[in-house]
Order: structure tokens, then sequence, then C-alpha cells
């Protein structure tokens, strides 16, 4: 994220009661929530996913003995790619980590930058979530909460960006 150029008006000396309730340190924490949970959901999907669970035979609507003689190396293969897919969640993790960091030391990030966030959002956690959905996953209504709490990060730190610049 680029820093803004720094006026003198910009920074007035912090109220010790208004500080740890500020919108910026809210969205802080929420999009740090975010990014425990993609940093968490990588490592199980990297490391402790099974390669078919129970609902991935509902949908499929076959028994895993079938699968296994139709396609010998499918779970190796499926847990190959849970491990890729499991990295690249982290990944996101540890990048969402740096910008809740960025956010709790009251950085207010423009909008390209809340856009970019949001765009991370939708394609990580909205994905996930709309899928699962479709799935008819047994997880479908739990995968909505890092949805939510995405969403609600980037809607506090838009507010408090917004708070900022009018000054």
């Amino acid at each position: 994220m680029i820093d803004r150029p720094s006026h003198a008006a910009d920074h007035q000396p912090p109220d010790p009661g208004a500080a740890s309730a500020s919108p910026h340190r809210l969205a802080a924490l929420l999009l740090g929530a975010c990014a425990a949970y993609q940093l968490a959901i990588g490592l199980y999907f990297a490391m402790l996913r099974p390669p078919l669970l129970a609902e991935d035979l509902r949908f499929l609507g076959t028994a895993s003995g079938a699968l296994a003689a139709a396609a010998p190396r499918l779970e190796r293969w499926l847990q190959l790619v849970f491990v890729v897919l499991g990295g690249q969640m982290a990944a996101v993790g540890v990048l969402t980590a740096a910008l809740a960091l960025r956010l709790s030391r009251g950085h207010a990030p423009d909008r390209r930058e809340l856009a970019l966030l949001g765009g991370a959002g939708a394609l990580s956690v909205g994905t996930m979530s709309v899928v699962n959905l479709v799935l008819a996953s047994d997880f479908r209504w739990l995968l909505i909460l890092p949805v939510a709490t995405w969403a609600g990060a980037i809607a506090l730190a838009a507010r408090d960006a917004g708070r900022l610049n009018e000054r």
C-alpha cells in the first residue's frame, strides 16, 4: 500500500479513550481475524484435510470405493491439489496480516487500496462461501462468517479513511 503525504494537521494528539475504539483499530482487529482464519484454513487444507469428505462423496453421488476403482490415483492427486490450495490460502493470510498491521498503526487506506482489499476478500472468502453454498456443504452457513468479518473490516476502514481525509 502506498502512503499518502503527511500533513501536520493530520497528526493530532491521540485521545487515549478513543484510540482503542477507533474504526481503524476495529478494522485492523477484524482484518487480523480474517488473516488468522486464512492462515488456519490454509494449513488445514495443506496438512490435515482428507482428499474426500463425506459431503464430497454425497455431491458426487458415489462411494469412495467406486471412485478408487475408477480412478485409483484420484485421492493422491487431490492431496497434492489441496497442498497447493492450502499454501495459497495461507499466503493470503500472511499478506492480510501485513495489511492488518498497517491499519493498526493508523494507516488510512485510500479508495484504490480498499477496492483491492475488497477484491481479495471477494476472491478468497467470498468465492469459498458461494461455492460451499452451491455444493450444500455441511459448513456452508459457518463459511458466511469470514465474508461478514472481511466486509465489516473494509466498511470500518472506509469509514475511518473518509473521516481522516475530511481533516
